[in-house]
C-alpha cells in the first residue's frame, strides 16, 4: 500500500486517495502540489507551465473530481485539448482517478461518431473534454449546454495557438459563466496566451515548473552531423545499438513519414508512419499498437504526434531539425519521464548550423555531439547480446527434454560446432552481417562558407538556376519569400542562396525542387523557363558573363554592393509575399516581426 501522506496534506478526499492508491501514485508531481490546493483551497484560477509528462492532467483533473456534483446531470467542467489523441487520452486519466464516483466524463472530437456523442450527453455527464472544432458544433446544435460550468480548462493551449485554435477557443470561452473557474495549462506562454489569460480569467496564480531542470535531468540530448543522403543508414545504425528501441522518430512531411517509414519496414523494423492524412481508425490502431508494443517505431510528423502520450519511450529523433525551439522542447520532453532516463538525438546537416544553434540557446540546453556508430562496434555489441541471450538460457534451465534426442542425432552425425552454428544461423540471421550497414559519406563536417557550393544531389539537394536576379528586385530574403510561398515549403528548405544580377542560384531538397521547377515554370509566360537545374560543371553560375562587354567605367564593372538582406539566411518567417517576380517585389511589404527578431540575434552573433 503506498505512503500517500503528501497528497492528502493536498486536501484530497479519502476516496480520491484511494483511487490514487489503486493507480499505484505515490508522490505528487511538483505541478500537482503547487496547483491542487489552489483549485480546492484557495479556489483561484491558475496558469500552470510545465511540459507534457509532468502530471498536470491530474494537477487540475483531481480537483473537478473533488468539486463536481455527481447528482446533477449537467456539464460542470469543459476540457479543451488540441487533438483528438490528447482528448482521450485526458478522458481516460480522469475517468481512471474518479474511483467509485458516479462522474461520468465524455470525449467530444471530430472523426468520431457525431450521433454517439449526442447519446452521451443527452443521457448527462459532469465533464466533457475535447477538442475546438467539435466543441462548437455541438454549441451551435444546442446539443451541449455550459450553463452551468464549473471549470473551463484550456491543456496544451500553446499547442492550440499553433494549430489556430485562438479564436473558436474565444468564442467557446464567451459562452461560458463569468463565474466559473478557468485553468491554463502550457509547456509555453506565448503573449497571445497571456492576452487570452487576461480577458477570461480573474487575477489568475502563476505556477511554473522549470522546463530546463526536466530536459537536463531525465534526457541525455545529442546531436549526430551527418550529410542528407546517410540520416537512414545513421538511424539504423542508432536502432541496431540499442538492446530494446522503443521510440519516436519526428519528420517534417508526410511524405518524408511515410517514406521513411516504408525504407525501415523493409529493413525488418517494426515501424508505421503517423500523419494526418491518416483517418481516425488508422491513427487509433498505430497507437494500440505501439502501446502493446506491438510494434516499437512511430515515424511523425509534428502535428500528427501532438497529444500523443506513450510511456516508457526510449528514445525521440529528430530526423528533420525542428522549425523553432518551442518544437525542440515538446518533441524531447516525449522521453526521459516518470524518472526514466530518455534519449534525444538529432540530426543536424552542415547547412543546418546557424538553426541549431538558435534552438540551442533559446531552450536553454546544452547538447552535445557524437559520432554515428561504426559498424564494427554494432556487430560487437550484438554478438555480445547474442551470447548472453544463450548462457542466460543454459543457466535458467529452461525445459528443453523433448529436444535433447534431436540434439543427441545431430551431434552423433555433425560436428558440435557446426550444428550451433547451424541453430544460430536461423534464428539471428543476419543480425552479425556486417555487410549490410552501408559506408557513410566520407564527413566533410565542414560549415565553411566560403564553399562555391555546400548541397548536391548526394546530399539530397538540387542546385537550381533562376532566370532572375538583382536587377530584377530579388534579393535573398525576397527569392526565398517568392519561392516558399509558390511551392508552400519551409524556409530551411531553400539554401545556399546566391543572388546576382541577372540571374539566381538556390539549393533545395529533390521533391521541393521538382515542384519548384513544375509550378513556377507552369505559371511563367515567357518561352524559355525561368527555373532548371544547375549545369554539373558550373553550379554557381562562374563566368557566365564573361563573354559580354566590359564596362568603361571602373564603377560599373564592380558587383552592386551586397546589402544586409542580400546576406540574411531565413529562418522562420510570420509572413510570405505572394508577389509575382515580373512585378518587382519589394523587401519592405516582405518584412515582418520575425525577420527583425533573427536579424537582432544574427549581429549579436
Amino acid at each position: 500500500m503506498p505512503d500517500l501522506t503528501n497528497f492528502k496534506k493536498l486536501g484530497l478526499s479519502d476516496e480520491t486517495l484511494r483511487a490514487l492508491s489503486e493507480k499505484g501514485f505515490e508522490e505528487p508531481t511538483k505541478i500537482q502540489e503547487e496547483c491542487i490546493p489552489l483549485l480546492l483551497k484557495d479556489q483561484v484560477d491558475v496558469i500552470g507551465q510545465a511540459q507534457t509528462g509532468t502530471g498536470k492532467t491530474a494537477a487540475f483533473g483531481l480537483p473537478i473530481l473533488e468539486i463536481v456534483d455527481p447528482s446533477i446531470r449537467a456539464v460542470q467542467a469543459l476540457i479543451l485539448t488540441p487533438t483528438r489523441e490528447l482528448a482521450i487520452q485526458v478522458a481516460d486519466e480522469i475517468t481512471s482517478l474518479r474511483g467509485t464516483k458516479r462522474i461520468e466524463v465524455a470525449s467530444i472530437y471530430g472523426g468520431a461518431s457525431m450521433d454517439n456523442q449526442l447519446r452521451k450527453l443527452k443521457r448527462g455527464v459532469q465533464v466533457v473534454v475535447g477538442t475546438p472544432g467539435r466543441i462548437q458544433d455541438h454549441l451551435k446544435r444546442g446539443s451541449l449546454k455550459l450553463n452551468q460550468l464549473k471549470f473551463a480548462v484550456l491543456d496544451e493551449a500553446d499547442e492550440m495557438l499553433d494549430m489556430g485554435f485562438i479564436e473558436d477557443i474565444e468564442n467557446i470561452l464567451s459562452l461560458t459563466p463569468n463565474e466559473k473557474r478557468m485553468l491554463c495549462f502550457s509547456a509555453t506562454m506565448p503573449k497571445p496566451i497571456l492576452n487570452l489569460a487576461s480577458r477570461f480569467m480573474d487575477h489568475p496564480t502563476i505556477v511554473k515548473v522549470e522546463q530546463t531542470a526536466l530536459t537536463r535531468n531525465l534526457t541525455d540530448q545529442v546531436y549526430f552531423e551527418v550529410r542528407e543522403s546517410d540520416k537512414l543508414e545513421a538511424l539504423c545504425r542508432i536502432i541496431d545499438m540499442e538492446e530494446a528501441f522503443y521510440g519516436i522518430i519526428f519528420c517534417r512531411t508526410k511524405v518524408q513519414c511515410d517514406d521513411i517509414g516504408r525504407k525501415l519496414q523493409e529493413r525488418g523494423y517494426d515501424a508505421e508512419a503517423l500523419h494526418g492524412d491518416l483517418s481516425q481508425k488508422q491513427r487509433e490502431l498505430i497507437l494500440n499498437k505501439m502501446k502493446s508494443r506491438n510494434i516499437s517505431i512511430i515515424v511523425a510528423t509534428d502535428v500528427a504526434a501532438r497529444g500523443i502520450d506513450i510511456n516508457d519511450l526510449t528514445h525521440v529523433i529528430n530526423y528533420s531539425i525542428p522549425q523553432a525551439p518551442e518544437a525542440y522542447i515538446h518533441r524531447i520532453g516525449r522521453t526521459g519521464r516518470a524518472g526514466k532516463m530518455g534519449t534525444a538525438i538529432t540530426f543536424i546537416t552542415p547547412s543546418e548550423f546557424r538553426k541549431f544553434n538558435f534552438i540551442q540557446r533559446a531552450s536553454k540546453t546544452d547538447i552535445r555531439k557524437a559520432t554515428v556508430p561504426d559498424a564494427k562496434d554494432i556487430i560487437s555489441i550484438r554478438r555480445e547480446r547474442i551470447e548472453s541471450e544463450l548462457l542466460s538460457l543454459l543457466t535458467n534451465n529452461v525445459e528443453n527434454e523433448q529436444f535433447i534426442p534431436i540434439a543427441r542425432k545431430l551431434l552423433e552425425s555433425y560436428d558440435s560446432e557446426l550444428v550451433l552454428a547451424s541453430v544460430l544461423t536461423h534464428f539471428y540471421k543476419d543480425a552479425l552481417d556486417e555487410s549490410k550497414y552501408k559506408d557513410l559519406s566520407t564527413s566533410r563536417n565542414s560549415r565553411n562558407r566560403d564553399l562555391p557550393s555546400r548541397f548536391s544531389q548526394d546530399d539530397g539537394f538540387v542546385r537550381l538556376f533562376i532566370a532572375r536576379g538583382r536587377k530584377d528586385g530579388l534579393g535573398k530574403r525576397e527569392l526565398v519569400s517568392y519561392l516558399t510561398s509558390q511551392v508552400k515549403a519551409n524556409d530551411s528548405d531553400i539554401q545556399d542562396v546566391t543572388v546576382r544580377d541577372e540571374f539566381s542560384f538556390v539549393s533545395a531538397p529533390f521533391e521541393v525542387a521538382e515542384d519548384i521547377i513544375r509550378i513556377i515554370n507552369k505559371s511563367s509566360s515567357g518561352s524559355k523557363p525561368l527555373v532548371s537545374r544547375a549545369k554539373p560543371d558550373n553550379p554557381n553560375g562562374k563566368n557566365l558573363t564573361r563573354n559580354k562587354r566590359p564596362s568603361t567605367r571602373r564603377s560599373e564593372s564592380r558587383a552592386p554592393r551586397r546589402s544586409s538582406s542580400d546576406d540574411f539566411q531565413p529562418y522562420g518567417r510570420d509572413s510570405r509575399g505572394d508577389d509575382s517576380w515580373e512585378s518587382k517585389p519589394s523587401s519592405d511589404s516582405r518584412k515582418s516581426k520575425s525577420h527583425g527578431k533573427y536579424n537582432k540575434n544574427r549581429k549579436r552573433r
